[in-house]
């Protein structure tokens, strides 16, 4: 066989699988995830439904697939731009799925399963159709070189929509065996809720495996457009009922599962996933005669979780103020995918009633979680800059986002059309907050440093990916819905999703004392609580709004009965203004500011004000 670099593919894991309370304080972890998955309603192509809540897009890439004979509408964009990736966008609904796999009962308390589902399932019905075939997989539609040299929205676009295959005479295991996974662990999501479509995409799951087990190759060695874009760096070795148990314990040494020991995850370096999955069928006493092989995973997956928390033998470098950093482009897909794993690896260990043996020592399961939580509190805002890198959550967030179809004003506002290059002239380079909010999005983030630019042109901080917030769904329902007790080792039965649709993340607000009909308006809500040392303390987040038709120039409230820390604002004598990064409010917009203490909401009111 031809010499290829080796890639684990995760779906046996999930073709097999088929088969401590933590206190937590600070942010709202509920309205992080309904905005996260909020997020990929914006990122959808074709036909939008009647229950799309971000409004301000429209139907697009109608034709995809038209040319090659072929229903290809449909699917995610991955990113900032107009192209539909097949190996990221397989790896974004893998995620997805394994994060209600794991957490979908913490998502059902949240009012969020059915949003997530679906969110999912936009993914496998595309994946379906880019199928038609046993040995047949489309993996892009579109291509980066002339989309890039774009600037439009995805309901205007005039670029190429040309549609790349993969088949046994261009082979591609990793771009079949990552869309086996996400058809495997997706059946898993829609086995109880919807069965008859469960059992559609295990065949699927089935077909794919086998095409990437029995057609060897790589996907951009085939598809050859997606090199520059999405290169397959770590080549190929994808899997080939106890079948797929046999196929792990057989395969460990060629598919790098026992041999490569990883201080990252992402979509195209997968073996700390497939270790961390099979040392839960190791831990789960589902190994079989395959323990010791098994074991061999399971160390590796321990080495990247020492690793990441700096007590192994290769630990990960991190920012000075403590986020995991890999590199410069798009370093948050590695931030949110290591925290997922280090979560679930951590309720793994708890169930099995074990702890983590690390070079320095044993480490106790709630300190993997609780390091996890330190990623994303960071992301969130708890870093440096004290900056959110969630778009829409807090009140310091990107707002030029490197993203098309965001920083050009809406169709439905606008319908006049945005030429190729025109866009770049008029849209691209303004110097303006986006005219829509991508909410949810999580951009690049930081650098080394934790310095951060927020430039639309600064694309390797502030373009969003799917697979950013793939991860952070399950990770955002685990902090904001506790453990629950359920043994993760246990069998998979998801909760049912509700049967309507829930509205737009929205959150109950108590008014402040300011008469209705001021030109500025305070609401107050209280986000978190947690208990400690026998007190219980409270997160309130304030909104301040200009609802008046004219800007803001300046603001002083007065604040009274405040107790504890505030953080969103600038103290100046007995009074609060504007904190640093604004100098005024527009007419219609708001700040949010935040504290912390034990007891009752504090009283905030309007000292004085200038409108001009």
């Amino acid at each position: 066989m031809q010499k290829f670099a080796r890639l684990c593919c995760m779906a046996p894991l999930f073709l097999l699988l088929g088969l401590l309370p933590f206190a937590l304080a600070g942010h709202d972890y509920g309205q992080a995830l309904s905005k996260s998955i909020l997020f990929f309603e914006a990122q959808r192509s074709g036909y939008l439904p009647s229950t799309q809540r971000v409004n301000w897009r429209g139907h697009s890439g109608l034709n995809d697939g038209k040319a090659n004979g072929v229903d290809l509408v449909g699917g995610y964009y991955d990113a900032g731009d107009n192209v539909k990736f097949g190996l990221p966008m397989a790896f974004t609904v893998t995620m997805m799925s394994w994060s209600i796999v794991e957490y979908g009962r913490q998502m059902a308390a949240s009012g969020e399963l059915s949003h997530a589902m679906d969110a999912v399932k936009w993914g496998t019905d595309y994946l379906i159709k880019a199928h038609p075939q046993p040995f047949v997989l489309y993996g892009e539609v579109g291509d980066g070189n002339t989309d890039h040299y774009c600037w439009q929205r995805p309901e205007d676009m005039t670029t190429s929509r040309q549609a790349y295959k993969i088949d046994p005479s261009n082979p591609g295991s990793d771009l079949a065996g990552e869309t086996a996974a996400a058809m495997a662990a997706a059946s898993i999501v829609f086995r109880r809720s919807n069965p008859s479509y469960s059992n559609e995409l295990l065949a699927h799951a089935h077909q794919l495996f086998e095409f990437a087990d029995k057609y060897r190759g790589k996907y951009d060695s085939s598809i050859t457009v997606a090199q520059k874009y999405y290169r397959s760096v770590s080549g190929y070795a994808a899997t080939n009922n106890q079948y797929y148990l046999s196929y792990l314990g057989n395969n460990g040494g060629s598919l790098g599962g026992t041999g490569w020991a990883m201080t990252e995850f992402g979509w195209d370096v997968k073996y700390a996933g497939v270790q961390t999955l099979v040392a839960k069928f190791l831990m789960g006493g589902k190994a079989g005669n395959y323990a010791s092989v098994f074991g061999e995973y399971q160390q590796k997956a321990e080495f990247f979780m020492c690793s990441c928390l700096g007590k192994g033998g290769g630990n990960v470098q991190k920012t000075p103020g403590g986020l995991i950093f890999r590199q410069r482009w798009n370093n948050l897909q590695f931030v949110t995918s290591a925290s997922f794993l280090l979560s679930v690896y951590s309720d793994y260990l708890t169930s099995a009633g074990k702890t983590l043996n690390c070079q320095s020592g044993r480490v106790a399961p709630s300190e993997l979680l609780s390091f996890a939580k330190s990623q994303v509190d960071y992301i969130l805002g708890d870093n440096p800059r004290a900056t959110s890198y969630m778009v829409g959550y807090g009140s310091n967030y990107p707002q030029q986002v490197h993203h098309r179809a965001s920083s050009i004003v809406s169709v439905k506002v606008n319908p006049s059309f945005v030429t190729c290059r025109g866009g770049y002239a008029t849209w691209y380079s303004r110097k303006a907050s986006d005219p829509n909010l991508l909410t949810g999005a999580v951009v690049g983030g930081p650098d080394a440093y934790d310095n951060f630019a927020d430039e639309r042109d600064n694309y390797e901080q502030t373009e969003p990916a799917t697979y950013n917030n793939a991860p952070l769904l399950g990770l955002l329902a685990r902090l904001h819905g506790g453990h629950s007790g359920y043994n993760q080792l246990l069998p998979v039965v998801l909760p049912m999703p509700k049967a309507q649709p829930k509205p737009a993340p929205e959150t109950k607000t108590a008014p402040a004392q300011v008469p209705s009909s001021a030109p500025i308006s305070i609401e107050q809500k209280m986000t978190t609580s947690w208990n400690d040392k026998g007190k219980t303390f409270y997160r309130y987040s304030t909104t301040v709004t200009n609802k008046s038709p004219k800007t803001l120039k300046s603001i002083n409230l007065s604040i009274s009965k405040l107790y504890g820390p505030l953080w969103g604002l600038t103290k100046s004598g007995d009074s609060y203004g504007f904190p640093a990064w604004i100098n005024s409010l527009p007419a219609g917009k708001s700040l949010e500011f935040v504290y912390i203490h034990s007891a009752s909401q504090a009283d905030v009111s309007v000292s004085s004000y200038n409108l001009e």
